[in-house]
């Protein structure tokens, strides 16, 4: 009997292709307590301004859920040895707990995995984080603790205890590859939270992109960012509300809205969306071109072409779905 020649599985595309179609949207509206402990300060920036759609393939996105689950296995794990574990609040059972810095006008903001207490190393509460990881990140965390092995957690979870007002964290991961758990107390480091803070603000309200671990994007770590072509002034970002010199995330009502003053309005997150503007510019630093002029009343910016001709950004002129469509078929 001849054999059934192998080759990719369309059913496994199709699976994959599942999790492509129905991804949830990517435009966190506020900056991740989740991701401040990222050393590029530039791809946080880019990341609360919209900048670029995240290309995770359908394994990927199904990676992300299964870290997902493993948190609810682990919240039942902990209650069945005796834990007293709150994972949802207590206003809105449907939701994580979750806070907002007060310092950053709603702009900031994360949710907890968990609030525990009856923990056998301490009487006290202490807030829960819940990973996963391969077992090449295990032996890190065993070696060397979270700290060093997982800086960006560790932020997390001092962020965190800054917003609740516990000093004790609970941090558990868990290895995929063999199910092992790693456990390690976290004491709340004051002044690191602080900088933290520090370091939110400075990003949220930059009206330029700051500076990053690499001003071209050829770092190592720049290799597997998805912002890299824009560091590099190879393209131009998304069009929205948060990519246009109209708009500023000013608002500080806690509810971590911008204003845009073209308009004269504060616009709420689904209208900061929007890609069809006719108002829209795009910030100036984001744009690979020499400014050779700009217009306020007009709400126009002129650049210079490598050829030494202009192109104008604004009503009337060269929209930014225009100008983008230049800059990617490399007409500059």
């Amino acid at each position: 009997m001849a054999e059934i020649p192998k080759q990719e599985s369309q059913t496994v595309k199709d699976i994959y292709q599942y999790y492509e179609d129905t991804r949830s949207d990517w435009r966190r509206p506020h900056l991740g307590g989740s991701q401040i402990g990222a050393k590029c300060s530039r791809s946080l920036w880019y990341q609360f301004h919209w900048c670029s759609a995240p290309n995770f393939p359908g394994q990927m996105l199904r990676l992300f859920e299964t870290g997902n689950i493993e948190e609810d296995r682990v919240v039942s794990d902990l209650r069945h040895s005796g834990i007293e574990v709150y994972d949802r609040d207590p206003k809105n059972p449907e939701q994580q707990i979750r806070y907002v810095d007060p310092e950053c006008g709603g702009h900031f903001s994360g949710s907890f995995d968990g609030v525990g207490k009856g923990f056998k190393e301490s009487t006290a509460w202490h807030l829960i984080e819940i990973k996963s990881t391969n077992t090449k990140g295990y032996n890190d965390l065993l070696k060397n603790g979270i700290e060093k092995a997982k800086p960006i957690h560790y932020a997390q979870i001092q962020i965190y205890l800054k917003w609740s007002g516990l000093t004790r964290a609970h941090y558990f991961s868990v290895c995929k590859d063999n199910d092992k758990y790693y456990n390690e107390r976290v004491r709340y480091d004051k002044e690191f939270a602080e900088t933290l803070t520090a370091k939110a603000k400075a990003i949220i309200f930059a009206p330029n992109p700051p500076d990053g671990i690499s001003m071209h994007g050829d770092a190592w770590d720049c290799k597997y960012c998805d912002y890299a072509p824009l560091c590099k002034r190879e393209a131009l970002p998304e069009i929205n509300c948060r990519t246009c010199s109209h708009s500023t995330p000013k608002i500080m009502d806690m509810k971590g809205r911008w204003t845009c003053e073209r308009y004269v309005m504060v616009i709420d997150t689904n209208r900061q969306k929007d890609e069809f503007c006719q108002q829209h510019i795009y910030i100036p630093s984001l744009v690979p071109m020499d400014v050779s002029d700009a217009d306020a009343d007009a709400g126009t910016i002129t650049y210079l072409l490598p050829s030494g001709e202009q192109i104008t950004n604004g009503p009337g002129h060269t929209s930014s779905e225009e100008l983008r469509r230049i800059v990617d078929n490399e007409i500059i």
